[in-house]
């Protein structure tokens, strides 16, 4: 068994893997995004509500006016704090979404938001609480059960994030962004081809997105594969867009001598 199972980033290492994917997802949203940014936790109900501003800017003008317009309206708070999340305005998300708990105080998808907003400002013991709230025991739900195995993966608790991203898929079986989830949780332990395989998995599925792709692309990068991480990003990033983020991988991996360790552990140790 190649030694690349057992290798292990270190906290640096995980915090580096993750940048090169964020601005890839930035730069294919930017360019092909056809709806304002939308968070996973909202129902189909409040995502059928979207209008369609070309870009994550656009999504932040589209439904801030509509926030501002009526700061109780459910559906303008969450998706606004969505868009804010993915320009980097973390702390205002956060903000918006505090305002919705007041107004909203028992709803799950708006403590599910407000979770993910949490979460990605960095905040995991609080966003985890707002998850679990969010919660039924009598009524799981697969969405929130992947939010909450996300968060504790972020928290190094990849074994009862893996366990939870299992209940999920028996929710919704093959679920792409479940997958996705699931795949990058290997990632984090740089278990590589775990979370390629998963991914693959995702990408065969009608619902698969181009946040799919890009975490295949960034695996791939990662193991060495570059010509392949590029013609898979390039599907939603333009050419110079995608070059640049696998010249950006192998600089971080050249920079943390990582890019030697995987390729001396992807080698199997010789038969005794």
């Amino acid at each position: 068994m190649p030694v690349l199972a057992r290798f292990r980033l270190t906290s640096r290492q995980r915090g580096a893997v993750v940048l090169p994917l964020a601005l890839a997802a930035a730069l294919a949203g930017c360019a092909n995004a056809k709806k304002p940014a939308l968070d996973p936790a909202a129902t189909s109900s409040l995502a059928s509500q979207a209008a369609a501003p070309k870009d994550f800017d656009q999504a932040v003008k589209y439904w801030g006016d509509r926030y501002n317009a009526d700061s109780k309206n459910k559906v303008a708070a969450v998706n606004y704090a969505a868009a804010l999340g993915r320009v980097g305005r973390g702390d205002q998300a956060v903000a918006v979404m505090q305002k919705a708990v007041i107004n909203f105080p028992d709803d799950r998808d708006v403590l599910a938001a407000y979770g993910k907003a949490l979460a990605a400002d960095g905040q995991l013991a609080q966003a985890l609480d707002a998850v679990r709230r969010a919660e039924l025991p009598d009524k799981p739900d697969w969405k929130l059960l992947s939010a909450e195995a996300a968060i504790l993966d972020q928290m190094g608790q990849h074994g009862q994030a893996r366990k939870l991203y299992d209940q999920a898929l028996a929710l919704a079986p093959d679920d792409p962004t479940v997958l996705s989830n699931y795949g990058m949780s290997y990632v984090l332990t740089g278990e590589l081809p775990k979370a390629e395989k998963l991914l693959r998995k995702a990408m065969t599925e009608p619902d698969a997105d181009s946040r799919v792709r890009q975490n295949l692309a960034l695996v791939l990068g990662l193991e060495g594969r570059f010509a392949e991480a590029k013609k898979i990003a390039s599907e939603d990033l333009s050419p110079q867009a995608a070059a640049a983020n696998i010249a950006y991988l192998k600089q971080m991996l050249a920079a943390q001598n990582s890019w030697q360790q995987l390729q001396s552990a992807s080698t199997p140790a010789p038969k005794s």
